[in-house]
């Protein structure tokens, strides 16, 4: 299956599988950053300054985030695809600074700074995750 007139280049089918995947796997990394920080290292990633708790609606929340941020990349991916000469690596510089966004964000937050750190170093993990899976699902899913 392919994009548009057929002339593109992209595996719909297979990219969109891909990405659907890689939604998945960024949902469980912030879930698993959330657990690991709060569960494990005591720190409260997400939480306002003095609270603390393992789960939440909060961790649900970092988990759904980092699905969807991967299912935008998947779109941004096809679009690229189709559309412009060196998708991936117009795509690596996208993902490369929207990661650095997402790194930033905690810091604006009132949380701890264990907690904004914590925050950082999981916003980075995902946007590592949705970069490097979706780099080679569209490897696979371009035709020669």
């Amino acid at each position: 299956m392919t994009y548009g007139d057929g002339r593109s280049g992209v595996q719909a089918g297979r990219l969109w599988a891909g990405g659907v995947a890689t939604a998945v796997v960024a949902g469980f990394v912030g879930a698993v950053g959330v657990l690991v920080a709060r569960g494990v290292l005591d720190i409260p990633v997400w939480l306002p300054a003095g609270e603390n708790r393992v789960a939440d609606a909060s961790a649900l929340g970092v988990a759904l985030t980092g699905a969807v941020a991967a299912l935008v990349a998947t779109a941004v991916l096809h679009l690229l695809m189709a559309t412009t000469p060196s998708p991936r690596r117009f795509f690596g510089w996208i993902v490369a600074l929207a990661t650095v966004v997402a790194m930033v964000w905690p810091f604006t937050l009132d949380m701890s700074l264990p907690g904004e750190l914590a925050g950082a170093v999981i916003a980075g993990l995902t946007g590592l995750a949705i970069g490097s899976l979706l780099t080679s699902v569209a490897v696979s899913a371009s035709r020669p």
